[in-house]
């Protein structure tokens, strides 16, 4: 045969070019999407690779199919060469190909693949050559528009780290996307141990699975191109009835690890789908112990369902890692959800990750990792758990998650013993630091502490338990202290001018606030049947109001103002609190909404992964520590003559416009 393209493969670029060459005609020259072109790619790789297995010489174009081609001719031969190829792929590979899929390139497109491909032997190269070249070109396609299913490399081979897998692990995710910690434990397994055996690791210890084909694919080719064996990663939800999930994956007594990065914000409220899961219930509280009850949530958040599906499939005694968003750690009313959690397992870690770590890959959705041994039995209740906070990904929080690198204090980029850039990261030395814990070693760094299970008190987030948080109470412990929710009435009932759709009035927003002088600088007017949704309170003259909602809560640019007699009457959002009816001086009340005190309570308070915000229940609970009644009236002076000043020194700028 006139084979029209005849070259060896000689080094990784070489084929992470060509990869990149393919990708670029067909995306150029057939009118697919970024994700179309990855697809089709991908079939013709699941086709060469199947021709090399049964020894067949048919995924070729000769020269005069290429010329004729090129001539806007019909090349019927080729056509069905190819076609009959794909039959025999689809075959070999039911799980992850329908019985009606097709190729949807052009005839031209197709013959352009082939002819880069057909000279290279997939069998005979290298793993690191195939692997690396696959590698490097997903890194730059999978963003192009599958962020969905792609998490952080760092995040990944962190959690891998933190994990150590053994040769004799089981390893499964779930959630499995494009396969990236089943790479990542691969990878690891290779490093850390002489001679490991590729094709049994991936024939009999790493298993995924997840719903969409495409991304099945995608992450079945990684293996196939490390060990041509059979691979366990399946097409199939992880939600359906655990005695299926655990058919397909044969693996009825569970996995040694765990790994999963489950989709976040989907909600599942078909019933028979919840009816499967205790967490598809609702839970009371008697007590701050709950109990699954007989009703069914009218729906639930995938990544809730994955918690408990994770831990069905663990061992007694497995571990998991998943990654999850903050509001699973934190919200009041997910108690349940963290109840459930320490009846079925021993908290190993919780780490804290930063607002922008999935910004690249399409959320800003705050998130942290949870790592859990499972413990059925729930008999070891003293234990200390790891808490940790990563500050530096080692990439920038843009679209494009931009490396970010280790620099000398001359500004050159620090390298390894291979002559690699060094990201600036803090993932290393958080794994370190676990393992230093796991043996014994006191944590307690700027970023990373321990404490016992029984400190618990319902939440999991890093920031509730940071030691600077810690501090603060055991500070003002023995002084003379009170509840906030005890010293004013915090008003909750929203106006009744709401009521009336053609009356006008003034609208406050958070940003009308100076955050430095706590006065109220603006006001919108609005008629009533204008004013957005979350117009609530109405205000009344010497009222306080606060912020309770956004990121600027518990931060130096938290809101907080009294109100004047320019305002009164007026409505605002309930992005604020109302305070009204004060048992201490109103200008002392003001002075400590401004203290360091106040600002770090309420940012331990926030819950929320997307738009942070602090309870009712938790506002109430606020602590103020009051010095003496002489202090505090000297305290209320200075504030008082402040504002006294200020409304003097605009009199004054006002007399000069009169003048």
């Amino acid at each position: 045969m006139d084979l029209f393209y005849n070259s060896t493969l000689s080094k990784e670029d070489n084929l992470l070019k060509r990869f990149e060459e393919i990708h670029d005609y067909i995306y150029s020259n057939d009118g697919l999407s970024p994700q179309q072109t990855l697809e089709e790619f991908i079939k013709i790789l699941f086709i060469k690779i199947c021709a090399e297995n049964k020894a067949q010489n048919d995924f070729s174009i000769t020269a005069t199919e290429w010329n004729e081609l090129n001539a806007g001719q019909s090349i019927p031969v080729f056509i069905a060469r190819i076609s009959a190829l794909f039959e025999e792929t689809k075959q070999s590979y039911p799980s992850i190909f329908d019985a009606n899929d097709r190729i949807k390139l052009s005839s031209l497109s197709l013959g352009f693949t082939i002819n880069k491909l057909q000279s290279i032997s997939f069998l005979n190269s290298s793993q690191d050559a195939k692997g690396l070249a696959f590698q490097k070109f997903l890194t730059h396609r999978e963003k192009d528009g599958r962020g969905q299913f792609f998490t952080p490399e760092p995040v990944i081979d962190f959690c891998v780290e933190m994990m150590q897998p053994t040769p004799h692990d089981t390893i499964l995710d779930p959630a499995c996307g494009s396969g990236g910690f089943l790479m990542s434990a691969l990878k690891y397994l290779q490093k850390n141990n002489e001679n490991i055996d590729n094709q049994h690791v991936i024939e009999h210890k790493i298993f995924g699975v997840d719903i969409n084909k495409s991304i099945v694919r995608i992450a079945q080719m990684k293996l196939l191109l490390e060990a041509n064996v059979k691979t366990n990663l399946f097409c199939t939800n992880s939600l359906d009835g655990l005695d299926a999930v655990k058919q397909v994956l044969g693996h009825p007594k569970g996995f040694d690890l765990v790994f999963a990065n489950p989709p976040f914000g989907a909600k599942i409220n078909h019933p028979n789908t919840l009816q499967l899961f205790d967490v598809g219930y609702k839970w009371l509280n008697d007590n701050g112990l709950y109990r699954k009850a007989k009703t069914l949530h009218n729906n639930q958040s995938t990544e809730i369902l994955f918690i408990e599906r994770c831990l069905d499939l663990l061992r007694e005694g497995g571990r998991m890692a998943i990654v999850l968003p903050n509001g699973n750690f934190e919200n009041p009313s997910l108690d349940y959800l963290r109840f459930y959690i320490k009846l079925k397992t021993k908290l190993l870690a919780i780490i804290n990750l930063p607002q922008e770590t999935f910004i690249p890959y399409g959320t800003g959705v705050k998130t942290s990792i949870l790592f859990l041994q499972k413990d059925t039995l729930n008999i070891e209740r003293q234990y200390p758990i790891f808490f940790g906070r990563v500050k530096k990904l080692g990439y920038q929080g843009n679209k494009n998650g931009t490396p970010i690198y280790k620099k000398d204090a001359f500004g050159q980029c620090l390298k390894n013993s291979q002559n690699e850039m060094l990201l600036d990261e803090d993932f290393s030395e958080m794994a370190q630091k676990y393992h230093s814990f796991l043996k014994g070693q006191n944590i307690d760094t700027s970023n990373s502490f321990s404490m016992n299970y029984n400190e618990l008190n319902g939440r999991f987030d890093y920031d509730f338990y940071a030691p600077e948080n810690r501090r603060l109470f055991d500070k003002i412990a023995d002084k003379n202290t009170v509840r906030l929710g005890t010293i004013c009435e915090i008003v909750r009932a929203k106006s009744k001018k709401l009521k009336e759709a053609d009356a006008t009035v003034e609208y406050i927003e958070l940003s009308d606030i100076n955050t430095h002088s706590f006065e109220i600088i603006n006001s919108t007017t609005y008629q009533v049947h204008e004013l957005p949704s979350r117009a609530s309170y109405e205000l009344q003259k010497d009222d306080i109001l606060t912020a309770i909602a956004g990121n600027s809560v518990g931060t130096r640019k938290h809101a907080t103002a009294l109100v004047t007699e320019s305002f009164e009457g007026a409505i605002c959002t309930n992005g604020f609190r109302i305070f009204r009816n004060y048992k201490i001086d109103k200008h002392f009340l003001l002075h400590f909404l401004k203290s360091e005190s106040f600002l770090k309570q309420m940012f331990m308070y926030r819950t929320g992964a997307a738009i942070p915000n602090v309870s009712d229940t938790d506002l109430a609970n606020i602590i103020i520590s009051l010095p003496t009644e002489a202090r505090q009236q000297y305290i209320s002076q200075k504030v008082k003559r402040a504002f006294e000043l200020r409304q003097a020194s605009k009199m004054e700028l006002e007399s000069i416009e009169n003048e």
